[in-house]
This record gives C-alpha cells, structure tokens and sequence, in this order.
C-alpha cells in the first residue's frame, strides 16, 4: 500500500516537474540558438542595431 502511495505522488509531482522543466530548457536552447542566427544574418543592418538598442531609458 506505501508503494503505491508513493508511485502516485511522484507521478503527480515529480512527472509535470520534470516535464516543465525539460520544456524550459529546451525553449532557452533554441532562443539563444534562433538569436544567434538572426543576428549573423542581420549584422550591419539597422535591424541589428535595433535589436542591441536599449530602451529602457
């Protein structure tokens, strides 16, 4: 009965964890990977410069 209590929780808490997590990792890979490329295909043009410009002031 305590194993299957366990199975439950961590298919219930640990599965979506790690799946979420797995998710984020793999959205911040292919970010950075489609950032660099676009900014070697736009480098020199006003798009790049747009793209590095702050606009927090």
């Amino acid at each position: 009965m305590a194993g299957t209590v366990v199975i439950i929780i961590i298919l219930a808490v640990v599965v979506p964890i790690a799946i979420i997590m797995t998710g984020l990792l793999f959205s911040g890979v292919l970010g950075h990977i489609l950032q660099k490329d676009v900014d070697r295909e736009h480098e020199g043009s006003e798009l790049f410069e747009l793209s590095r410009r702050d606009f927090s002031k």
